[in-house]
């Protein structure tokens, strides 16, 4: 198969900066240990289409909650290449819990952006099962799988990223 993508961790000033963004309570050192042990996304097996990324924090979500879990992982791809990120399968069918975005879109060219194209997840625990997700550091939380694209016929578009979430759509 041809490889059309890499993962990489972001900077840890990005990382740092998003934790606390984010409104995480986390000391110094415990920013540090959480980058130090940042996991960068793999298939579990050969057969897999999707890339597991790992939590970076341990959280608890009960029905109603959410939180965004900063993976500290950015992904560089070919151009024509997206990134599509899912919930995983087990989450859902077992806890109900899903992406708040249901299904998180990495633009080839978020790579580049302010934040160095830092991917964060947020999940959401709507209450449908009525029973609580619970994941540490190091847990898988999300998958991502890696998918060609194509433009329209007239297609003229020729503007820049540089920012984050939803940054194109300003």
């Amino acid at each position: 198969m041809e490889t059309v993508a890499r993962f990489e961790k972001v900077s840890f000033e990005v990382f740092r900066r998003s934790c606390s963004d984010l409104g995480l309570t986390l000391n110094t050192d415990e920013i540090i240990t959480a980058y130090e042990e940042i996991r960068l996304p793999r298939r579990a097996t050969k057969g897999s289409a999707g890339y597991d990324f790992f939590s970076t924090i341990d959280f608890s979500l009960k029905k109603g909650d959410s939180v965004v879990v900063p993976t500290g992982i950015r992904c560089k791809m070919n151009e024509g290449w997206v990134l599509s990120i899912y919930p995983r399968s087990g989450h859902g069918f077992k806890t109900g819990v899903r992406l708040a975005n249901t299904v998180g879109i990495i633009d080839q060219d978020y790579y580049f952006s302010d934040n160095e194209g830092h991917i964060m997840v947020k999940l959401v625990n709507d209450g449908v099962m009525g029973k609580t997700l619970s994941a540490g550091v190091g847990d898988a939380i999300c998958q991502g799988v890696l998918l060609p694209f194509g433009i329209a016929e007239g297609d003229d578009v020729s503007a820049v990223r540089n920012g984050g979430f939803g940054s194109s759509g300003k």
